[in-house]
């Protein structure tokens, strides 16, 4: 019989979600001092290079800011109170009235570089989810859709058919979602991109990347590309 085993939470993150968590509860207020990294490293028994990783893992986040010689600080509204909803694409075409499909590129396991790793808190070659494809509106390609997945959280994700069910709409119902961070960019697409959406590389498109959490675990990570001209993307904002 298989089994898997629960791995511990990485150190790094035990102090990232001290610190998220009392950001979020009040603990802290906007513009308030954190605590400096001495403190902490004696707070958790970890190392300071464990302590910096955890803080500019929440300065990527817009959730502090760490002024040179000064210290951490709580950022100010503004930079933390924007919110995206992790919505599912197909629900948001069928709201339209339209028609989804979903037209699949890639779906494999890999080794994760040393970068990948990084961003799942994981050894440089550890096993990792890959999936791409394309996203279509009543036949029109509307974003490129590419996910790495943690298989040690969500192990059946590969055995997926994903021309029935999304991938965040699976994930949603899979893995109870903790936390999502993201960044919203406009820029080219890369050559790939292009010839997947049908558009020039010389396009602008809205490109999200995000990264979503389960119990203090990195779930997955994606890229999704919007050609400019066809796509808008809408989100909340509260002051």
């Amino acid at each position: 019989m298989n089994s898997t085993r629960r791995l511990p939470t990485p150190q790094y993150q035990q102090v990232k979600n001290h610190l998220r968590d009392g950001i979020v509860s009040g603990r802290w207020s906007p513009g308030d001092l954190m605590p400096s990294e001495a403190e902490l490293v004696l707070q958790f028994g970890v190392s300071r290079m464990t302590v910096n990783r955890a803080l500019r893992d929440l300065v990527e986040a817009g959730l502090v800011e760490r002024v040179q010689g000064v210290g951490t600080f709580v950022a100010q509204l503004h930079r933390i109170a924007s919110t995206l909803t992790v919505r599912d694409l197909h629900e948001e075409i069928l709201e339209r009235g339209h028609q989804h499909e979903a037209r699949i590129e890639l779906v494999q396991r890999i080794k994760a570089t040393p970068e990948q790793a990084q961003q799942f808190g994981l050894a440089s070659g550890a096993p990792l989810f890959h999936t791409l494809m394309v996203h279509l509106e009543n036949g029109v390609a509307i974003q490129c859709e590419d996910r790495l997945v943690n298989p040690a959280v969500v192990p059946d994700y590969l055995k997926t058919d994903f021309t029935q069910i999304t991938p965040t709409h699976y994930l949603l119902s899979a893995v109870p979602l903790s936390m999502a961070s993201y960044t919203i960019e406009s820029t080219l697409p890369t050559g790939q991109e292009a010839q997947l959406l049908g558009i020039s590389k010389r396009e602008p498109c809205l490109v999200v990347r995000r990264r979503t959490s389960s119990r203090g675990q990195t779930v997955t990570v994606v890229r999704l590309v919007h050609p400019g001209s066809r796509y808008v993307i809408e989100g909340t904002f509260q002051p």
